[in-house]
């Protein structure tokens, strides 16, 4: 009975649970991703304009983003306690919404409607900024894959919530609203004793790797799957059976890396020499503080004395004369023979608060490049439905299903590759994101030339490059500027979304687009073969290539962006990712 107690308590402990139950949770959390599933019933429901519905889809995105009290309540509230504020946000805003609109309470003005539809999205940057934390915490050595399988599931949510809506044959489609507020509310309260940062389960394993294939061959056999159900769907009329079968199998699919966490605490023990502790444990922060400070010291010092040759040596090399001169500097400094400066903030690699990270020129080379590369990519998202239409699709759910999927795989595919890059090579993380953004630059250029075939490549790639992006970009904030704040610095970095979307979606291409369309219109008039009352429309590929083109620049110049940041980091990344970095000292 003892050895199954310390089992049960051994597996509640491992990090591989917490990683999964975080998978989970990230599986219902991306709500905002089903708004274009409960707007046409809010809209029917209130009388709106599309105007006004776009106002609610303004207020989701910025409930999607603005995260900064989030950010700061992780910080200050258990991990429990964030998920629980998180779950009562959804509940509160999305529940208030079924209630108007199933007529149970008087109807609300739009500007409070706006607010409800904000606080129920907002609920999400609280599911994702847990997970986040509290995996990358648990595995600080593998936070590419990590990162990029949870954003992955985050995007994939909008297909399965809709999966599993279908199971219960609802007429009434006011009924997905209510499934949207109390469901992942129900999971986060659910899980939220489980997803927590976990001590002493930190360390480098040879399981580690078949570990997450297993779970890399789940993200592929579930993207596989979808994408099927998604087609077959659209093309065939489906029974209730049929659909409860599908439903059955994608939840079966989903429980499937549950036996990764079983399989480790209760198959047979091994240990491994090799398995080395990657962060220390904890300790009391007012014991040995002054002798902390008198290192910090003495390693700040050494960022001035050593001579630049030295970060050019191989890693052991480098390390004996550091050593050497680390050891001469505090002989002089207890002779009194220099003076030793006293550091001025953390240097990269180190734990920066937000404010520190702010000042930084990494953090805005990375945050600019993220605009560049992940507006442009929502811009494509949010305005597929017209490209479609205008290059001559009457129906745009197949490429909205699609890009779904292919965001996923490049979550899923970025954090891997991106892994590779560092684990590898330890070369600066932010290199891969380069190459994605030129992925994105010949997806935005298949977009705007209009060739037969382009809207199926040009929503791959980049639908590829724009999921990539969110495995990417937070694993290299956390590796420049430190896991401490990673809450409040990538709820941050999350305002590059509506901040990219909001110059290229409502100022560039609905620009170019109405002016086109007005052009076409006037011509159409001149011909007679248009009454004037006609709603402006445009048709062709003139619709959005010069939009197409200018995203397809500007993603040219994130990736020349990242490269720089790559100049001014490779040292950081050899010391983080080299060969001898069990052994590094950090300057």
């Amino acid at each position: 009975m003892g050895v199954l107690q310390e089992k049960l308590s051994s597996f509640y402990k491992s990090r591989w649970l917490v990683f999964v139950a975080a998978m989970w949770l990230q599986s219902w959390a991306g709500i905002g991703y089903l708004f274009g599933s409960i707007s046409p019933v809010i809209k029917s429901s209130l009388g709106y304009n599309q105007k006004q519905l776009a106002m609610l889809g303004v207020a989701k995105d910025l409930g999607d983003a603005v995260g900064f009290m989030t950010g700061l309540l992780c910080e200050i509230l258990p991990i429990w306690g964030a998920l629980l504020v998180g779950a009562a946000l959804n509940v509160v805003g999305y529940g208030w919404v079924w209630l108007v609109v199933t007529s149970q309470v008087p109807v609300l003005p739009v500007w409070a409607m706006c607010a409800l539809i904000f606080v129920g999205t907002n609920g999400e940057t609280y599911f994702n900024t847990v997970s986040l934390v509290s995996c990358v915490q648990n595995f600080p050595k593998s936070r590419g894959p990590v990162v990029g399988i949870l954003k992955g599931f985050a995007g994939l949510s909008g297909a399965i919530l809709t999966q599993i809506y279908a199971l219960f044959h609802s007429p009434n489609q006011a009924s997905l609203i209510f499934m949207v507020a109390v469901g992942p509310s129900l999971v986060g309260i659910g899980l939220m004793f489980i997803v927590r940062p976990v001590g002493g389960h930190k360390q480098v394993r040879p399981s580690d790797g078949k570990c997450f294939t297993l779970i890399y061959g789940v993200c592929l056999l579930l993207a596989a799957y979808l994408l099927g159900v998604m087609v077959v769907q659209d093309l065939v009329e489906v029974s209730e059976t049929v659909i409860s079968i599908f439903t059955g199998v994608l939840l079966l699919i989903l429980l499937v890396p549950i036996v990764i966490p079983i399989t480790l605490t209760f198959g047979p023990e091994q240990r491994h020499p090799e398995e080395e502790a990657l962060l220390p444990p904890p300790q009391n922060k007012e014991a040995g503080k002054s002798q902390l400070d008198s290192d910090e010291v003495i390693l700040s010092e050494l960022e001035d004395e050593k001579p630049k040759e030295v970060d050019m040596l191989p890693a052991s090399e480098r390390q004996k004369r550091i050593a050497h001169l680390q050891q001469r500097l505090l002989q002089a400094a207890a002779e009194g023979a220099v003076r030793v400066k006293r550091r001025r903030g953390p240097h990269r690699g180190e734990d920066f608060t937000l404010t520190q990270a702010l000042i930084k020129a990494d953090f805005w080379l990375l945050f600019i490049s993220m605009i560049m590369g992940s507006g442009s990519g929502l811009t494509v998202i949010d305005n597929l439905g017209q490209m479609s239409q205008s290059l001559g699709f009457d129906n745009a759910h197949i490429f909205v299903s699609m890009i779904s999927i292919w965001n996923f795989l490049g979550r899923v595919g970025g954090g891997y590759i991106s892994e590779l890059v560092v684990r590898d090579h330890a070369y600066p993380r932010p290199v891969a994101l380069a190459v994605f953004q030129l992925i994105m630059t010949l997806g935005h250029v298949f977009l705007g030339m209009g060739w037969p075939g382009s809207m199926y490549v040009g929503t791959l790639l980049v639908g590829l490059g724009y999921g990539a992006h969110w495995a990417i970009v937070p694993a290299t904030a956390s590796e420049l500027f430190g896991l401490r704040n990673f809450g409040a610095l990538y709820n941050f970095i999350t305002i590059a979304n509506p901040a990219g979307t909001l110059v290229f979606s409502s100022l560039i291409a609905s620009t170019i687009y109405d002016a086109e369309a007005e052009k076409q219109h006037r011509q159409n008039m001149i011909l007679q073969v248009l009454n004037a009352s006609e709603p402006l429309k445009c048709e062709g590929s003139v619709c959005f290539f010069l939009t197409s083109m200018i995203m397809a620049g500007l993603c040219v110049v994130g990736a020349g962006l990242c490269m720089v940041l790559v100049l001014r980091t490779r040292i950081v990344y050899a010391n983080l990712y080299g060969k001898a970095s069990s052994s590094r000292l950090r300057l």
